[in-house]
């Protein structure tokens, strides 16, 4: 995925202040399907298939709560609605109401909610146990949680 920050300080506001406030999500991106594809199948493909890519929307939040939970989410619907995905992005989402009102909205609406903060250490550790370049993740992370130090080459892709 190939994704890009839209800043809205840097939009023509021509419709006052405020006039832009739901007009473009904060994160776009762009994934373009088939992209490490062998070059034949992508040829093949070009020809006989009119999706090349999907576009990405992420409407991003410090905190949904009660009080500010369908403002948050129908900006992201309100932003996300020429794209292929929508999601609403939130460093905290406070309170059991407001999580069950959001999962009811997503499913009405069709937009995903993703909460960074939030770890799977069930899953975290499945893949750890089953995959060793996970667990190489984990170490490199658990390395860094001890040290603050970060070298590059231990992240290079392959």
């Amino acid at each position: 995925m190939h994704s890009k920050r839209i800043d809205e300080k840097r939009s023509s506001n021509t419709r006052g202040p405020k006039g832009n406030k739901w007009l473009h999500p904060d994160v776009v991106g762009l994934q373009v399907i088939g992209e490490d594809w062998d070059r034949e199948v992508q040829e093949c493909v070009a020809k006989n298939f009119d999706k090349r890519t999907k576009l990405w929307a992420f409407e991003v939040k410090l905190l949904v709560n009660s009080s500010n939970v369908r403002e948050c989410f129908f900006q992201t619907v309100s932003n996300s609605s020429w794209a292929n995905f929508g999601y609403l992005v939130a460093a905290e989402i406070e309170g059991d109401k407001t999580l069950k009102e959001l999962r009811m909205l997503a499913a009405a609406h069709g937009i995903g909610v993703i909460q960074l903060d939030t770890i799977g250490w069930e899953m975290v550790n499945r893949l750890a146990t089953e995959n060793k370049d996970f667990m190489e993740y984990i170490t490199l992370v658990k390395h860094f949680y001890q040290t603050g130090v970060l070298k590059p080459a231990d992240w290079k892709l392959a």
